[in-house]
């Protein structure tokens, strides 16, 4: 009876620690809102909503070409290879140039939006994880 009763009560612990973990937002969401070809290369320009969860980095990583953005709600925590780390705020905008490692994440417990663009060969990835 005792073994039963630990037993019903893991089950009882991992499902709710399973639950909490389903309910958490993934650290970023892209959307695309828009693409174009870049004339005479294999190349197309992506604009898209970056939308950060508040409190998490979204991990590092590189995009195969240059990423231009504006912040339009929140303030993003910008984590580039090499500099210093830099706050942008509501308004403000940033250049990562292409293939260069970096990280970002909300400035506080709010989310961010960013418009963003990303110059990467037509119907290749935004982005790839940093090693």
């Amino acid at each position: 009876m005792l073994r039963t009763m630990a037993l019903l009560a893991a089950m009882a612990l991992l499902m709710t620690v399973a639950g909490v973990q389903a309910q958490q937002p993934p650290p970023i969401k892209r959307t695309i809102l828009q693409k174009s070809d870049v004339p005479g290369t294999s190349m197309e320009v992506v604009l898209g909503l970056a939308e950060i969860s508040p409190g998490v980095n979204i991990g590092r990583h590189t995009h195969p070409g240059p990423e231009q953005g504006t912040v339009i709600e929140g303030e993003l925590v910008l984590l580039v290879e090499g500099q210093p780390e830099k706050t942008v705020k509501v308004g403000e905008s940033y250049q990562v140039p292409m293939g260069t490692v970096h990280d970002a994440k909300s400035a506080g417990d709010k989310p961010v939006k960013v418009i963003a663009s990303y110059v990467v060969p037509k119907g290749g990835p935004l982005a790839t994880p940093a090693k």
